[in-house]
């Protein structure tokens, strides 16, 4: 309060200041993504994590709570992720799924169910392709693995991934409206009745909390079948319900990337760490590799100071045959969901572009080819779906251009409001300067000057982000409007009510999805 002069027992000077300017809006953080899932432990300085949300700004972050310890140098560092894979030997090629032929035998290379995980690598290729700030929703650790393999060409159902986790996962985030993404990389390895509860469970709520978008993965993204993946995208559609889908975008196939380097696994990633079957295949009697069989026999009895990562590389480096293994394997661990990508690249555009910038034709970082390779007749039946409106953004290969994310569209594709990721994103934003700047004037008198402070300071907010591209139109009065007051927005018993209603009409801009040049012969002129 202003001190007043004739309030005063002393004379002299008083100074009274005025603030000269308004309340402003400070734009919101529009790329913190929400990762929820299993990572190798929740622990930090012996207190636990699980299930609490917990803020990372890097990956060494994301490490010090969710990883374990490595031990003091010279030993290995702890392994975070050891998937298991099984070696099996087939009489015939199997109907479904890939195979290899080693030594003139046909061999299949699937993973044990039970050890299958994604949140780890997502978590480092969101990172890698720009991510910044991010919380981790730990609703557990790995589980055991079952023992076997997967059938071929079988969808990876991984038993220790749980709905009710992650739906537990995905509600303590109720509360933390500062996210503005959802991501649940292990969603694809619940079964699919489980796969579309929890789906419909992410869109329901970015619907009511208005908040965040639900990046979603679709199974069989990871092997599909170049004719009958239509069928994948179908069984998708049918299983993310009505509800909220402006809030949700969907990415299709599967990213290979490179995440996990080679010097990461070993031979303990094959068929539960038994060496034995690998004689066959290092030591064949119609080739034979001495030197390949005694490393074999060094791995059973390690000479002291040997460890697993020196063993592996010598047997990679006198078998050609147990390298192509490896480098299977590598492969297949490296194929990811594509969200944890997408993640990243939401918040690279929105801090080098602006939220109001599409997140597409753009590079993902680390990925190295695509589990299939869409063209422009099928990437029509993914981008526009007559029935449901259900869009799939693609990720595609180009020649001389390299992979790009060619699709920007939300799950609401028939709606001219929100079929596209930056205007629902855009709105969202607004949305929620605005509401957080409007606070300052809860409790304030509700009459015109109240009414002319909150309209200045939405104007003033507009017309910046104007300027930056995130509107169009040729002046501010183009580009959007705010109207507040009596007789306009509200009626007099609105405000014996305490009711103010501020009305906001804008005009976002929209992505060039379509690019029509029109070429027209002429006749040649003198």
């Amino acid at each position: 309060m202003a001190l007043s002069p004739l309030a005063s027992q002393t004379p002299g000077v008083y100074i009274d200041e005025v603030n000269a300017f308004p309340n402003s809006v400070v734009e919101v953080a529009t790329a913190i993504p929400a990762f929820i899932g299993y990572t190798p432990q929740a622990e930090y300085e012996g207190q636990s994590y699980l299930n609490t949300p917990v803020k990372i700004t890097s990956f060494q972050q994301f490490q010090a709570f969710f990883t374990f310890p490595n031990p003091p140098a010279p030993a290995a560092p702890a392994s975070q992720y050891s998937p298991q894979y099984y070696l099996t030997q087939q009489k015939k090629a199997p109907e479904k799924g890939s195979y290899y032929t080693i030594n003139g035998s046909i061999y299949t290379i699937d993973p044990d169910p039970g050890t299958i995980y994604y949140l780890y690598n997502s978590v480092r290729l969101f990172f890698e392709n720009g991510g910044g700030s991010a919380y981790i929703v730990s609703v557990g650790s790995y589980g055991a693995g079952t023992g076997s393999p997967v059938s071929p060409g079988s969808q990876i159902v991984n038993p220790n991934v749980k709905l009710s986790d992650l739906q537990n996962g995905l509600a303590q985030l109720q509360k933390v409206t500062e996210v503005t993404m959802y991501v649940v990389p292990e969603a694809t390895l619940l079964t699919a009745n489980d796969n579309s509860t929890l789906m419909e469970s992410m869109l329901m709520q970015s619907d009511q909390m208005g908040t965040a978008m639900s990046l979603l993965d679709i199974i069989g993204g990871d092997a599909p079948d170049p004719i009958l993946y239509t069928q994948d995208i179908q069984n998708f559609r049918n299983s993310t319900g009505n509800t909220g889908l402006d809030y949700g975008a969907a990415y299709y196939p599967f990213l290979n990337t490179t995440i996990t380097e080679l010097d990461e696994i070993s031979y303990e990633n094959l068929n539960g760490g038994d060496t034995s079957s690998l004689s066959a295949i290092v030591n064949p009697p119609s080739a034979p590799n001495p030197s390949a069989e005694q490393i074999l026999n060094n791995i059973k009895n390690p000479p002291k100071g040997m460890t697993t990562g020196q063993l592996n590389q010598a047997l990679m480096n006198s078998s050609k045959q147990y390298k192509q293994v490896m480098n299977i394997v590598q492969t297949k661990i490296n194929t990811l969901p594509p969200s944890g990508a997408m993640a990243g690249i939401y918040t690279l555009v929105d801090n080098t572009k602006g939220v109001w910038y599409a997140p597409a034709n753009v590079t993902p970082v680390g990925a190295v080819g695509l589990t299939l390779n869409i063209n422009d007749s099928m990437q029509a039946g993914l981008n526009v779906d007559a029935v449901s409106g259900k869009s799939v953004n693609a990720i595609r290969f180009f020649n001389g251009q390299g992979i790009l994310v060619w699709g920007a569209r939300t799950l609401d594709g028939n709606s001219d409001d929100w079929r596209y990721i930056s205007v629902r994103r855009t709105v969202t934003m607004i949305e929620q300067s605005v509401k957080l700047a409007a606070r300052a004037y809860v409790f304030a008198p509700n009459d015109a000057n109240t009414w002319r402070s909150v309209q200045s300071m939405i104007e003033n907010f507009l017309t910046n982000i104007w300027k930056e591209g995130a509107l169009q139109g040729a002046k501010p009065a183009d580009a959007f409007s705010v109207a507040v007051g009596l007789g306009v927005t509200m009626t007099a018993q609105d405000i014996l009510e305490g009711i103010m209603r501020v009305s906001v009409k804008l005009a976002v801009t929209h992505p060039a999805e379509f690019i029509i040049i029109q070429v027209e012969q002429e006749m040649a002129k003198s």
